[in-house]
């Protein structure tokens, strides 16, 4: 193979890529047989089913048992909004996460203690095992699973205080900033950064997706003076949703 060529079950995928794109083979379309594939366009079993394979992993198809191969339903994705730290009205942790007074989300949370893994302890600036209060959410807009997320709060800043657990108490419900204030504990930082992956199989089972999907993840740190007081995994499928953001100029 020269250089730039692409091997054959690439430019066979591509192609049918091409076609569900253009609407050629529109949502629901049964897929070219593999044998279609091989006579169409000259090409091995192998070939042919390595390019199904292709298409298959990228979500642009799926199997029915029994039945074939069908184009999938391509979702228009739709924006989860970030905009800082210090969101424009209200505080509660959906708010914060997607920006939007317009959200018709709700929420379910799960806070347990446990013991920083290393991972998070390099985080939050902490040794590992040392205790952490870690709450779980599941977002829902309009009913649809839309984003998961996962926070890490170490105990020696929360811990015996009104705020150790984020949904409960005076405060619950409300946002790390305003949660953390109430504490004489003042947040003047955030990182985020967004990456991607496939998607473990809890998410997906949580999230509707199937195995191979790519989600997007947000690994956001809330700081003051320089130190970690928060963290957390924000999910969201990848070929629903768009991570937008929105920053002010100074």
């Amino acid at each position: 193979m020269t250089f730039g060529e692409q091997p054959a079950y690439l430019r066979v995928a591509g192609d049918l890529r091409q076609k569900i794109v253009d609407g050629l083979l529109p949502p629901h379309t049964r897929l070219p047989s593999q044998a279609r594939i091989r006579e169409e366009y000259g090409v091995s079993d192998t070939v042919a089913l390595e390019a199904r394979k292709v298409l298959m992993a990228e979500g642009l198809v799926e199997g029915r048992s029994g039945s074939g191969t069908y184009v999938r339903e391509r979702p228009v994705p739709r924006r989860v909004a970030r905009s800082g730290f210090r969101p424009e009205s209200g505080a509660t942790p959906f708010r914060q996460e997607q920006a939007e007074l317009s959200a018709r989300g709700t929420w379910e949370s799960r806070s347990e203690r446990t013991e920083a893994s290393g991972a998070i302890a390099e985080r939050l600036a902490v040794q590992p095992g040392d205790r952490v209060m870690c709450t779980k959410y599941v977002y829902r807009d309009a009913g649809e699973v839309m984003m998961l997320s996962t926070s890490w709060e170490p105990l020696a800043v929360t811990g015996r205080t009104p705020v150790m657990l984020p949904e409960e108490g005076p405060l619950g419900g409300m946002g790390v900033v305003e949660r953390m204030a109430a504490i004489d504990v003042i947040v003047d930082n955030v990182t985020e950064e967004v990456g991607a992956r496939p998607g473990l199989a809890e998410e997906l089972l949580a999230l509707g997706g199937v195995p191979g999907h790519v989600v997007l993840v947000v690994q956001r740190t809330y700081y003051a003076s320089g130190r970690p007081v928060e963290t957390a995994d924000v999910v969201v499928p990848a070929d629903r949703y768009r991570v937008a953001y929105h920053l002010p100029v100074k």
